[in-house]
């Protein structure tokens, strides 16, 4: 049975944790749109490379990531979400600690795939 785009947005949301955990950049960039940005709670914007050279470089630890809710508003080829999850994690040389992170995301539909184009890190 084929996913509705709400289900794909949810799935790909999931997705997008489990891959920064396993720091799997290749995956990462699957998901994401080429002009793909992250803006992390302190302010600081990243581009997508930026972002997957901080992973891989241990600045940025995910452990795990529990996910306590994701809503998302589909119109036509454009979508937005939010997720919010209770992420263990280790960031900038931190120890690991547990926290309450909020994702707004922006997503856009590339060859009738969902991709992520970007993302802001809050907590809740």
């Amino acid at each position: 049975m084929k996913m509705t785009d709400r289900e794909q947005i949810e799935k790909l949301y999931r997705d997008y944790w489990q891959y920064m955990i396993d720091k799997d950049v290749k995956a990462m960039d699957a998901i994401m749109t080429d002009g793909y940005t992250l803006t992390h709670m302190t302010g600081l914007k990243q581009k997508k490379r930026d972002f997957f050279d901080s992973v891989l470089s241990g600045e940025l630890n995910y452990y795990s990531a529990v996910h306590d809710e994701i809503k998302v508003s589909v119109s036509g080829g454009r979508a937005e979400m939010t997720g919010k999850s209770r992420v263990e994690a280790a960031v900038y040389g931190g120890r690991k600690s547990r926290w309450r992170l909020r994702g707004d995301f922006t997503l856009s539909r590339e060859d009738g795939v969902w991709k992520l184009s970007s993302s802001r890190a809050s907590t809740y």
